[in-house]
């Protein structure tokens, strides 16, 4: 047998050479997406889910906080007693029929379940009784009742300037102060409204802070809650 017969085979015996590529060699399942520096599918995927769960639990939370206070403030009564606040309830019938023709403007703009409108007299000083009138409904949205007489005002009154939001005192909701003008001069105007209740008053001779707080006494004597 000859040399260059033995060179042959030899050559033909060998295996084929291996080609590497710059491809690495991938064990297992792994997904390919899954490579350095990523988190694995399944892990991204829980902190997706804990997200979602955690935005939902907020959701209702947030929902139960409202139920709550709409629970806790519709239920609301308005009462016009003879004295309030250092004021006595004035039942002339010019009082009354100022009072009851607010009344009657405000209900055709808020279904309202029962209204009130009446006049206080300060003993210390006529020119600065007092003008409140509002009524009773479930409100489910309290700042936008009160913000809708507030335009009511506008219409009768004029504009109300310096419209601000003030502490509502302990029954809560949403309570408004501002400045309008009427035939006596400018003069401070306030309400508040609750899920329950909507109210406004008229504070001649009286600046906006000082009827702020006065609003907030009338409130504590003319409001309840079952």
């Amino acid at each position: 047998m000859s040399d260059a017969h033995l060179t042959q085979r030899s050559l033909a015996d060998e295996p084929e050479p291996i080609d590497l590529t710059e491809e690495p060699i991938r064990l297992g399942n792994q997904d390919p997406e899954d490579g350095p520096g990523r988190a694995p599918r399944s892990r991204r995927r829980r902190i997706v889910l804990a997200v979602v769960l955690a935005a939902g639990l907020a959701g209702v939370g947030a929902l139960g906080i409202a139920g709550w206070r709409v629970a806790q403030q519709k239920d609301t009564e308005l009462s016009s007693p003879d004295t309030v606040a250092g004021l006595r309830r004035d039942d002339s019938e010019r009082a009354r029929s100022t009072a009851e023709y607010l009344r009657d403007g405000l209900s055709a703009d808020i279904d309202l379940d029962r209204s009130f409108g009446t006049v206080y007299r300060d003993p210390a000083d006529d020119k600065r009784s007092v003008l409140i009138f509002g009524g009773t409904t479930l409100l489910w949205q309290p700042e936008r009742d009160l913000d809708t007489l507030f335009r009511l005002m506008t219409d009768e009154t004029g504009k109300v300037t310096g419209l601000r939001e003030v502490s509502p005192g302990r029954f809560g909701g949403v309570m408004k102060c501002g400045t309008t003008s009427g035939e006596g001069g400018d003069f401070a105007i306030c309400g508040w409204a609750d899920h329950g209740s909507v109210a406004m008053a008229m504070f001649p001779g009286r600046p906006v802070d000082s009827a702020g707080d006065l609003l907030r006494q009338i409130r504590e004597g003319i409001q309840t809650r079952s």
